[in-house]
């Protein structure tokens, strides 16, 4: 890994963040690597049931940290609710432990991750903000160095658990196996919370002003009133298709005003960097829908149409579980993001670092170009299935367009919003993601298997189709994201300009 020259204090800090969140993230995608496949294979879901309902919880997870960032920062203090996040999304994934196949305990230990989630994830993005606060270079390495994190801990809970769910229920049953794996995800909270006592005082002076308070009993039970109440409604709405689509629909709504009655009611300097953050908003959600893609179409390709051998010039290097695929993407982004540290880092000595608008086109193009390369690997296929390899140049090519456009989603929050609002921001940030993860798991119900379907050849022909047209899709935000680059220049230096004009009137003062 690279290393970024910070002041001892900002190092530090950041590795706080860094380390907690790795953890965190080990937990979340350990149980994500598993989640449609286990709705299937033991509690007998079917494809399109199994993908709208992890869907709907993605929509809640990703959603919830609009409120989370909230109550970090009016309430009870960005790194007070970080904290309190990361211990309930502990007991989540430790619900998910117990020996139940039972589908409504599913859904109350999805609600509990949903609630631990949202305290969580938009305050630790909140606090990596405000520890660059004002450096716009060293924000985008920052957030790329933190979206690594993600990945490193995504990277071995993913290899892992399906792993663990293997060879435990070989030894003591299926039903262990699976319920084995999810318990590591609460081991690694443990260890991340371990971490964090350890280091926080690192972070003793960042965060949001109530976080310098005592804490008030009455707050803190409305937080455990409102988190309770959350809880029983992600059991509603996950259980009901019906239910789910509306929320999704009226939640999107809702963002769409926010945006609008913050531009209109903001005052002018503001103005022009909340509208790029909506346009760039609304390009995340078209990219979200592609990332939905790797835990439900890909994942669900990669067990019927993919030759689980890895082979070189003949000789044979292992052998994957069909889960483990979904790992591709997080070893990518960790190989990727240093070398995309350098770039921004050399980029910006001499003053040419692209924006982010920019950043978003070449994104997309390459998600464009990784989803052909699933597409054209079909005709290469041998009894239904496809090399192992091609998955590992279409998730190739797919990651660093995560890395252009969700990495840097956060870090575009921070430049052009209000610091006023970020945290706030942040959350709604994460709400437009999730609105568009549970759209990702409709476009992938397109690639639905019917059950009296056994040959690979027909799989793969579906599976493949979708692949296409997502490319094309694809294709069809890079032209947009180029065409729309002229307004966003002139927004980044309208917003450039006030920036520097507030600095220099602070200075004076």
């Amino acid at each position: 890994m690279p290393q970024v020259t910070l002041p001892v204090s900002q190092a530090r800090s950041f590795s706080t963040l860094f380390l907690i969140e790795m953890w965190e993230r080990f937990g979340f995608y350990g149980m994500q690597v598993l989640m449609v496949t286990y709705m299937m294979k033991k509690l007998g879901f079917i494809d399109t049931r199994a993908n709208l309902v992890w869907g709907a919880a993605s929509a809640l997870i990703y959603a919830t940290p609009a409120v989370g960032g909230w109550i970090g920062d009016k309430l009870i203090g960005t790194r007070r609710t970080m904290l309190i996040g990361a211990v309930v999304l502990g007991l989540g994934y430790a619900l998910l432990w117990l020996p139940s196949d039972s589908e409504y305990f599913l859904y109350f230990a999805l609600g509990v991750i949903v609630v631990g989630n949202g305290l969580f994830k938009a305050n630790s993005g909140n606090l990596v903000r405000k520890i660059y606060e004002g450096d716009d270079t060293r924000i985008d390495s920052a957030f790329t160095m933190y979206y690594m994190a993600v990945n490193i801990g995504s990277m071995i809970s993913m290899t892992l658990t399906p792993w663990i769910r293997d060879y435990v229920g070989a030894q003591y049953g299926d039903s262990a196996g699976w319920h084995t794996a999810f318990g590591v995800c609460s081991i690694g909270l443990l260890i991340g919370l371990s971490n964090y006592a350890l280091m926080s005082r690192a972070l003793a002076h960042i965060g949001s002003p109530p976080d310098d308070l005592p804490a008030k009993p009455r707050r803190l039970a409305a937080v455990l009133a409102g988190s309770i109440g959350m809880v029983l409604v992600s059991v509603l709405i996950l259980q009901s298709e019906t239910i789910a689509r509306i929320c999704v629909y009226t939640a999107g709504a809702v963002i769409l005003g926010i945006f609008l009655y913050l531009i209109r009611t903001s005052h002018r300097d503001e103005r022009a960097g909340l509208i790029a953050a909506l346009v760039l908003v609304v390009q995340s959600i078209f990219f979200f829908i592609f990332y939905q893609q790797m835990s439900t179409s890909l994942n669900l390709f990669a067990q019927k149409n993919v030759d689980l051998n890895f082979n070189l010039f003949g000789w044979h290097l292992f052998t994957w579980i069909p889960e483990q695929y979904q790992n591709l993407n997080s070893i990518w982004i960790v190989l990727l993001s240093p070398v995309l540290v350098l770039i921004y880092n050399a980029l910006g000595r001499l003053r040419r670092d692209p924006s982010i608008a920019v950043k978003f086109a070449w994104g997309f193009s390459a998600v464009a170009i990784g989803f052909f390369i699933y597409g054209v690997g079909a005709r290469w296929a041998v009894n239904g299935k496809v090399s192992s390899w091609i998955m590992v140049w279409g998730y190739g090519l797919y990651s660093l367009g995560e890395l252009l456009v969700s990495g840097l989603g956060l870090a575009m929050v921070a430049r052009y919003v209000p610091a006023r609002m970020s945290g706030f921001m942040m959350g709604a940030y994460f709400l437009a993601s999730g609105l568009s993860q549970y759209l990702g798991s409709v476009v992938a119900n397109f690639a639905h298997i019917p059950a009296n379907i056994a040959s690979p050849d027909v799989s793969l022909a579906i599976y493949t189709s979708l692949f296409n047209r997502l490319g094309f899709v694809g294709i069809a935000c890079t032209v947009i994201a180029i065409g729309i680059l002229p307004l966003m220049n002139r927004l980044s230096v309208s917003h450039a300009g006030v920036s520097a004009q507030r600095s220099g009137e602070s200075a004076n003062s």
